[in-house]
């Protein structure tokens, strides 16, 4: 999967960072040259007044002396060298929150864009996330994003973000610039993962619904545009006639697979174990899926980005479970590092243990991030009740359900979308079932499976 331009083996290792989402390029330099354009224009324009929105988050730390106390900490508590108090082109990151408030005012009404660097185009695809890279991962910005004032505030702000990003305004990002979503180069990595998921080779125009004829091939914001939604014949439904087929629910690449799950574990811990009742929001369905099976999938920037129902059946329970925005999990460095690979040293090793809480942090958003939470009762008794969750990260913490409880589905059929983007999501089986099903895809694949596509089926 390709998200910046020119060859990804020869990225230089101080830089290179694996994160499963994509949702920020592999090319850490892209990242930081991001950043430190923004960086740059807020320290030479000076202080600026703070929009409304963001002159009551700066209220709410000042104001609340325990979430000052994250806020003043998390900065400190990033280490004072590299690669954390510079990028590579010798810009300032973020100093401390009155810093990071300015930045954010900065960045507030753009939408995501494509970013160009020496390293080569790429996409930071979640700024707010980039901005918060280094701090979430520290003791206070693990506290402050768990905090439940905080994340109070953050859905304030990302609501705010969202007004803009369902405007004609931000559809300015949907150009054939370089910068654009239809530039030279953000167009051939679009269509190479669509077309890569299912061996295709499709336009843009015979794989979404759009009009290439119009500006902006029809789409009136950002959201339109994200949301955009498949010409039916390019993902059809797998074996809509047997029931026991389990169809894919989202354009995604697999993650994990996991059986047995306890109904309750650390997930918080090294090594990321599900915890089903902690998953489904205390649901008193969560029981049936006790020693149960559950896949896991994400979905990048550039995917497909609705949820269409993996089995024919009817909708039991359907809710959004609001959640964290920015919270990652915490591994002393001794942990980390014992799962990394090359350099454990120097500017590389520093990088990336910090950056640990990010890269495994997949499993640990399923209890903890917002998320819908969809419970079908499958037509096929050999299935029986199963639960769909669609998991918002980062910024991509709107999901839109557009099924109601007792409503009747045919396999396939659209379950609801993240809005913003995308994320990651989660099928749980019962315990009887997840022993049946056979023919997952292979964890670690680098191509998406195909929404609607076969993921699995039963059998003896």
């Amino acid at each position: 999967m390709v998200y910046q331009h020119g060859d990804h083996h020869h990225i230089p290792d101080e830089y290179r960072v694996h994160k499963p989402g994509a949702w920020l390029p592999a090319d850490h330099r892209i990242v930081q040259h991001w950043l430190g354009h923004h960086v740059k224009h807020v320290d030479k324009v000076g202080e600026q007044e703070l929009i409304p929105v963001l002159k009551e988050f700066e209220d709410l730390i000042e104001n609340n002396t325990r979430i000052r106390m994250y806020f003043c900490s998390m900065w400190d508590e990033v280490p004072r060298k590299p690669p954390y108090n510079t990028d590579v082109t010798g810009q300032s990151q973020i100093r401390d929150y009155k810093h990071m408030l300015q930045v954010l005012n900065h960045v507030f009404g753009r939408a995501p864009e494509w970013t160009a660097a020496a390293a080569g185009v790429g996409l930071v695809g979640v700024p707010l996330a980039a901005m918060f890279d280094y701090a979430s991962a520290t003791p206070s910005g693990h506290a402050a994003f768990l905090d439940p004032d905080v994340n109070r505030m953050l859905k304030k702000i990302l609501n705010e973000w969202g007004k803009y990003l369902t405007s004609p305004e931000s559809a300015s990002v949907l150009g054939d610039h370089r910068a654009g979503w239809f530039g030279e180069v953000s167009y051939k990595d679009l269509m190479e993962v669509a077309n890569a998921a299912a061996s295709t080779s499709y336009k843009f125009e015979e794989m979404y619904q759009c009009d290439p004829s119009a500006p902006r091939h029809g789409y009136k914001s950002w959201d339109d545009f994200f949301t955009r939604r498949f010409v039916p014949q390019a993902r059809p439904v797998a074996s809509p006639e047997d029931h026991l087929v389990v169809a894919n629910a989202c354009e995604s690449k697999p993650y994990a697979l996991s059986n047995d799950v306890r109904l309750r574990d650390k997930f918080w811990v090294k090594g990321q174990p599900y915890s089903v009742l902690d998953m489904l929001a205390h649901d008193p369905l969560s029981e049936h899926f006790a020693g149960g099976t559950v896949y896991q999938a994400f979905l990048s920037p550039l995917s497909y980005h609705r949820w269409h129902a993996p089995v024919s059946g009817t909708i039991k329970r359907a809710f959004v479970q609001d959640g964290t925005y920015f919270s990652v999990p915490l591994f002393p460095a001794e942990d980390a590092s014992d799962e990394l690979s090359g350099d454990r040293t120097g500017r590389a090793g520093e990088y990336e243990i910090l950056q640990k809480g990010i890269t495994v942090s997949q499993g640990y958003l399923t209890a903890l991030a917002t998320r819908a939470i969809i419970f079908i009762e499958a037509e096929a008794k050999e299935i029986g009740l199963m639960a769909f969750i669609g998991v918002g990260m980062d910024e991509v913490s709107s999901c839109e359900i557009t099924v109601k409880e007792g409503q009747r589905v045919e396999k396939g059929d659209e379950l609801g979308t993240f809005h913003f983007g995308g994320s990651t999501h989660c099928l749980i089986f019962n315990k009887d079932v997840g022993k049946k099903l056979k023919g997952f895809p292979k964890v670690g694949r680098e191509e998406n499976v195909p929404v609607r596509a076969r993921l699995c089926a039963v059998g003896e």
